[in-house]
């Protein structure tokens, strides 16, 4: 009976430590209970057995009490037992406690490195790398894996930081180029309100500069809308086999009457045939040369405005240069002209107006066509544009 009981004790303990997952228990009570069941299970496995060998018989059928000689005493058979088994317990006892500490010490502490991460990045602390090394086992694997989640969070928050830094600036921009037109409109309502503008004539000269000045608006509104629909992918490309000379020819053609009318002088180059082809979205294509124009326009600081479009064949690419006789970009500034809201010069960016994001707007249309996109300029001479898209 004491045999069936130890068993079911047993099978107990067993069906428990399987079913932990179910139990709510911190990891240090389990360990405890490991240890427990390391310890007494096989001191009470061994009691079992040793019981059975002294008062039931053995394999020849007869019990160890009718194999030994007369010589030997219950009380002596008792006593061997009895410091086998205190010697057993002791040896279980040590092999238990330096097992469960060696286990729980090399559970728990990278366990602490990871929970004091999490507390670094519960409080915003992205930046706080996990402190120690990180070991070649399951959980130095988990540490890698947190160590990655962290990194990218930090990455995530400096983007975010970046771009709530480039929507402030672009709301006090869109702000600044909005004030001045609209003081504008205000202006001249004022004006035909008041009687100032007497005459059919400068009624219609006043109806005229507000009209002006409300395109002015709209263009900022939809170049804002535009980089917002393109930099979330909302605007699909309808991409379509072009010719590079029809295309540019056409563009060309559209440039000089424009040009003409601001007192610009317009030059056009190609060196490219009907048989080069370019897989693109005119209408795209055409906004970003329509940007890269419209920002040399705003530049051009002289009395005789200059601008050449030419577009070579360079093998398996084509290359399109736009340049312009402007006051030119400052050699450090060149590498940034076509992030987002930057702009060369506040002081004198305000009176050209512009939210900053005309050259942004180029690069991504560019860049969406797996192109390249880069720029060389002197100061007082002027900007070359240079885009280079693969052929078809």
């Amino acid at each position: 009976m004491k045999r069936a009981d130890s068993f079911v004790s047993v099978g107990f303990f067993s069906r428990f430590l399987m079913e932990g997952e179910a139990v709510d228990l911190k990891l240090k009570t389990r360990l405890i209970i490991s240890f427990l069941m390391m310890v007494v299970l096989p001191f009470v496995m061994c009691t079992v057995v040793f019981g059975s060998l002294v008062h039931f018989p053995g394999f020849g059928g007869e019990s160890i009490m009718g194999l030994m000689g007369e010589s030997d005493t219950l009380s002596d058979i008792s006593s061997d037992i009895f410091d086998v088994m205190v010697s057993l317990f002791i040896i279980l006892v040590f092999t238990a406690i330096v097992m469960t500490a060696w286990i729980y010490m090399s559970i728990i502490t990278p366990i602490r490195r990871l929970q004091n991460a999490a507390k670094n990045i519960r409080d915003g602390k992205y930046s706080v790398p996990m402190d120690g090394s990180i070991r070649d086992d399951e959980i130095g694997q988990l540490c890698v894996d947190f160590e990655k989640m962290r990194q990218e969070l930090e990455e995530n928050q400096k983007a975010k930081q970046k771009m709530d830094a480039s929507s402030r600036e672009l709301i006090r921009n869109i702000s600044h180029d909005l004030k001045t037109p609209i003081t504008s409109v205000k202006g001249y309502v004022e004006g035909i309100l008041d009687g100032v503008a007497s005459t059919p004539e400068k009624q219609e000269r006043y109806l005229r500069i507000i009209y002006s000045k409300a395109e002015e608006m709209d263009a900022l509104v939809n170049e804002l809308t535009l980089y917002s629909q393109l930099d979330t992918n909302e605007i699909p490309y309808d991409l379509a086999r072009i010719s590079v000379k029809e295309f540019f020819d056409d563009c060309a053609r559209d440039l000089e009457d424009e040009l003409l009318a601001e007192g610009i002088t317009f030059r056009y180059e190609s060196f490219c045939d009907e048989g080069d082809i370019i897989l693109a979205d005119p209408e795209k294509l055409r906004r970003a040369i329509d940007n890269i124009i419209g920002n040399s326009i705003k530049y051009i600081d002289k009395s005789e405005g200059f601008i050449r479009l030419t577009v070579k064949d360079e093998g398996s690419l084509v290359q399109i240069e736009i340049e312009d006789n402007g006051r030119g970009i400052a050699k450090e500034d060149i590498p940034y002209i076509f992030d987002r809201f930057f702009r060369t010069d506040e002081s004198r960016n305000s009176n050209t107006g512009g939210s900053g994001i005309g050259l942004s707007i180029v690069k991504k249309i560019v860049e969406d066509h797996e192109g390249k996109i880069w720029a060389t300029s002197d100061i007082g001479r002027g900007t070359i544009i240079f885009i280079a898209l693969r052929k078809r």
